[in-house]
């Protein structure tokens, strides 16, 4: 899926400048917690979190993560944003919760990440 659909999905707002809105994305996964982001997220996945500080992006570009939806409206700082600019990953902001993004996403063919056995 197009990182255009996926922001128009959740009506999403783009944080980041320069985004390659034609890049594509099969998986998300959603987490707050990094560990499981570092267990279980497939490289290229598109991650939804509810956690805004800058070692969100630091975890997503050390799993390989293509873009992050900060979700419930939260808005990451200026050093957040900064950050992700610099690592090329696209951030997106969105007023729905955790559930109902992966709910659309889901609905719309977005697989998941499966956990690794």
């Amino acid at each position: 899926m197009k990182l255009k659909k996926i922001i128009d999905l959740v009506e999403g707002d783009l944080l980041t400048r320069d985004a390659d809105l034609d890049m594509e994305i099969g998986e998300a996964c959603g987490a707050d917690l990094m560990s499981d982001v570092l267990s279980f997220a497939k490289e290229k996945a598109l991650l939804l979190t509810g956690l805004t500080n800058p070692q969100v992006v630091r975890t997503a570009e050390m799993a390989d993560i293509t873009a992050i939806i900060f979700v419930r409206g939260k808005r990451p700082p200026p050093e957040t944003v900064s950050l992700a600019e610099e690592m090329e990953i696209p951030l997106i902001a969105a007023r729905h919760t955790l559930f109902e993004i992966c709910g659309r996403l889901y609905d719309a063919g977005m697989r998941g990440c499966d956990v690794r056995l």
